[in-house]
């Protein structure tokens, strides 16, 4: 999304709390209001956590037979020795499962209350040959270790290809969410901002296309666990859905992770396959809405002796189309806004990489991300006065964005003697250019409709941003429940930018017509030098944690200036430059810890406790002064003042298993420190006070905390289900500009905000499936607005082909028409409007796998499935 294009929710970004936590009002009695809603919001707040700790504390003292055996042991790879995590283990009595367990992460199981008898203990896992083995508990044989159980990877042909499962599945990692895509996550949309919406505690703004977890817009997102010099709206947008294979979500990350993002990490996975021989898998589909938009990916992969070459290639090609309006009752500026926006967008995706495995202790990998947005926009805003002192305002523009970006990366791994002993360097460098050319006309009528003025203006923007990131990481298991993990990172940044305005003279107006030419250039530095340490500790089959420490310095630099000629035409002829530069350095040195403690109670309950220390770092368009956009009421530029804001995330999770699947809720605490939020204030230079200046400031400490459910459930052999649900409460913070003195004011609310999705699959044969979705976002309240609740319906069908090999897939999207954004409020006086989207669309689409060679397993985890499990090298 280019910058004109997200004017619609910035002239009104004032209205959504939601994503920005902040919001701006122009009135004094503003404190009453949120005085009157306190009490409400906290009686809900008590209500919900009394709920949860309810439902949590029923689970957890459930009675537990009282037995006296237990079976325990390992599970791992048959050819690679590499541990196993979360494969299920059951213990089965005359056929009938008598209970069970999952497998840590590294690989280790224990089944204990078992009566003294003859069992068959079961093991499967995704890939893998099931695996049984007789076992038998006596009184002389009461606790049973099993050892090394090693399971084999499937040898069948689409085994050997990247298989998109038919039904999305979540599951609970010690620190994140892993959601694995299935054929209807990608069938709900074609960009990965299209489906995120769909993902438990994930939200995408219909406007801004900003992207938030837990409510919070501040969040991370990495692509293949590494950074992106594309703005996270802009670059959800490109990425075709149908190219991403995982999607992680990690609240609280530890000391090995990169420390920015308030919210956590939103970690995007895009498919690679690792198998013998050549394979692959085509994804092709078309939306149809207002216009059709096309979504396709091409998934190769070959590999022959010791090196395995990879490609993923993915294109998007479409017309977006939104309007909207807004209404404003501002005493003697009454006035209704009309929006409507349209763009032809182009993009291409392309991954290439390469593993050479030198010999069983030597792996070197090299991979590239090629990324190319061409962008063609429409747009137009209408401001219609009611009185008739007023001269109404129309503006148009044309706009022609294009964005490149290249990302290479470098690793070797190296494995020592010791099993689990290892150390690998990863470097990493991206560059991105970012051309821009924005074309206005603006036009201003009298109130008898007669031309008052009628101007030009052209906006040229060229960005180039460079990024370089190394990272040497070591891993020692010091004893069999003892592991060190030690690291180093450098991250270097720059960026440079031209931003090119001019204006063309008022022929209506005098005497004040002259033509104004503006120059602005920045180049903004940013380093970050870090080390951390890891350690692991695993007691018994109960207890295990992790506790690290990050220590960063941090030193950015940052020139602006801005070069303004004017030039009047019906005065005396007289020229003028005007010179305005301002530096912004800063250097901080910074220490990040963080804690986990997991405890399972046994097969069925356990619980996760995190800690994490983070922050959020301005960012280059919320630090320069120069300007963004502009629209006819207001415009949008930064603050080269604002300081960096930090989080104390505290989070308590339990998960427990029933004979219907998972079912994890969990509450969260963050103190924030320093908060960035957003400010409007009256332009300085308009002396009708009716234009609007947009920037961020930094504020007091504030608090947010909620709870989470969600579940992975199959009530019988034809219905499953994901369901999820959250609230959160959090404290709006912003500025508030008193009326009357026109003093900025701090001013704050409470909110409460809850959310919930329900995700079905029908299983009516073996090849056909049926699905059924629905989502609810309730209301939000900022300082200025509440903003009504969202919800919808999606209905959709997949068919299995050529025996297993293709599948159709079919979905209606929003079938009664129901999302929209529509906000309401008093404050300082009344404005209500609404903006819709192309959000009732149908999709039909058709994914063929083809190919064949036997499954082998990475020796490498770190390019496999699980990639980015280990770390550090974020």
């Amino acid at each position: 999304m280019t910058k004109q294009n997200s004017i619609i929710i910035n002239q009104t970004e004032a209205f959504d709390s939601n994503e920005q936590n902040v919001q701006v009002t122009f009135g004094n009695h503003l404190k009453s209001t949120a005085t009157k809603k306190k009490s409400k919001n906290m009686k809900l707040k008590l209500f919900l956590v009394c709920l949860l700790s309810t439902v949590g504390s029923a689970f957890a003292q459930a009675p537990a037979a009282v037995n006296s055996g237990s079976v325990s042991g390992k599970i791992i790879d048959k050819t690679t020795k590499e541990p196993i995590g979360y494969a299920s283990v059951s213990v089965k009595d005359a056929g009938k499962v008598v209970t069970g367990a999952i497998s840590q992460e590294n690989g280790n199981f224990n089944i204990p209350n078992l009566e003294l008898k003859a069992y068959t203990l079961e093991v499967q896992f995704i890939g893998y040959k099931p695996y049984s083995k007789a076992i038998v508990l006596s009184a002389t044989d009461k606790t049973l270790n099993l050892g090394m159980i090693a399971i084999e990877a499937e040898a069948t042909q689409l085994e050997g290809v990247n298989i998109v499962a038919e039904r999305s599945n979540i599951v609970q990692k010690i620190d994140r969410k892993v959601v694995n895509v299935g054929k209807d996550l990608i069938a709900s949309g074609t960009t990965a901002s299209d489906i995120m919406n769909n993902v438990p505690t994930v939200s995408i703004d219909p406007q801004t296309k900003e992207l938030s977890l837990r409510g919070n817009s501040n969040v991370r997102v990495l692509i293949d666990g590494k950074p992106s010099n594309v703005d996270a709206a802009q670059l959800l947008q490109q990425i075709p859905s149908s190219s991403i294979k995982q999607i992680e979500l990690i609240t609280s990350p530890s000391a090995k992770y990169n420390p920015e993002g308030m919210s956590g990490i939103i970690n995007i996975i895009l498919h690679k396959n690792a198998s013998a021989g050549f394979n692959g898998s085509i994804n092709t589909g078309v939306t149809f809405g207002i216009t059709p938009k096309t979504n396709s990916a091409l998934n190769l992969n070959y590999k022959v002796g010791k090196v395995n070459f990879y490609s993923n290639y993915g294109f998007n090609h479409g017309i977006n189309a939104n309007h909207g309006f807004v209404n404003s009752a501002n005493p003697g500026l009454e006035n209704l806004q009309n929006f409507e926006f349209r763009n032809l967008n182009n993009s291409h995706l392309l991954k290439l990489g390469m593993d050479y495995y030198i010999n069983e202790k030597n792996t070197l990998s090299f991979y590239t991300n090629q990324n190319i947005t061409h962008m063609d926009g429409y747009g137009k805003t209408t401001v219609d006065y009611f009185g008739l002192g007023n001269n109404d305002n129309f503006q148009s523009y044309n706009n022609e964005n294009e964005n490149k970006t290249q990302t290479y990366d470098l690793a070797f791994k190296h494995d020592f003697t010791k099993k689990g002993e290892n150390i690998e360097f990863q470097a990493n460098f991206s560059k991105t250019k970012n051309t821009e050319d924005t074309r206005y006309n603006n036009n201003s009528n009298a109130s008898d409709g007669t031309l008052f003025s009628d101007s030009k203006s052209q906006n040229i923007v060229d960005g180039v941003t460079d990024y370089t990131q190394i990272n040497i990481d070591y891993v020692n298991p010091l004893s069999e429940s003892l592991k060190l993990e030690l690291g180093a990172e450098t991250r270097i940044q720059t960026t440079k930018n031209n931003f090119i305005a001019t204006e063309a003279g008022n022929e209506y107006a005098t005497p004040y017509n002259y033509t104004k030419d503006s120059d602005y250039n920045f180049t903004f530095n940013r380093n970050i030098n870090a080390v951390y340490s890891n350690f692991s500790k695993q007691w018994n089959s109960k207890w295990s944690s992790q506790i690290g420490l990050r220590v960063e310095y941090y030193d950015i630099s940052g020139d602006f200036a801005r070069t303004e000629s004017k030039f009047q035409s019906n005065l005396v002829p007289q020229s003028s430059n005007v010179d305005l530069k301002d530096r912004v350095t800063d250097d901080i040195f910074t220490v990040y810890p963080s804690a986990f403690i997991n405890y399972t109670v046994n097969e069925k309950n356990s619980f996760n406790f995190n800690y994490s220390r983070r922050v959020d770092r301005p960012s280059i368009g919320q630090i320069s002064p120069i300007r963004e956009w502009t629209t006819p009421l207001m415009e949008s530029r930064g603050n080269p003042s604002l300081e960096p804001q930090f989080t104390n995330s505290f989070e308590v999770n339990y998960t427990r298993n029933t004979k219907l699947g998972s079912i994890t809720t969990g509450v969260f605490y963050r103190r924030i420190s320093d908060e960035i939020s957003r400010v409007v204030y009256n332009d300085p230079n308009d002396p009708s006070n009716n234009r609007k200046i947009l920037s961020f400031d930094n504020f007091n400490n504030n608090n947010a905390y909620g709870v989470e459910a969600s579940a992975n459930l199959k009530f019988t052999k034809w219905w499953a289900a994901n369901a999820s649900a959250d609230a959160y409460f959090k404290t709006v913070k912003g500025a508030v500009q008193n009326v009357n003195t026109g003093v900025l004011e701090n001013a704050q609310v409470d909110v409460t905000s809850f959310n919930t999705r329900l995700n079905n699959t029908f299983t009516a044969t073996k090849d056909l499936r049926f699905q059924l979705f629905g989502m609810y976002r309730g209301r939000d309240m900022s300082l200025q607005f509440e903003r009504k609740e969202m919800y919808k319906a999606d209905v959709g069908l997949t068919y299995n082909v050529f025996k297993g090999k293709g599948t159709i897939t079919a979905r209606y999207n929003d079938i009664f028409k129901n999302m929209r954004f529509a906000f309401d409020g008093e404050i300082p006086y009344r404005q209500y409007g609404a903006f819709y989207w192309e959000s009732q669309t149908f999709y039909i689409g058709f994914n063929y796998m083809f190919g064949g060679g036997k499954n082998k397993a990475l020796q490498r985890k770190q390019r496999d499935a699980n990639e980015t499990q280990s770390g550090g090298m974020f």
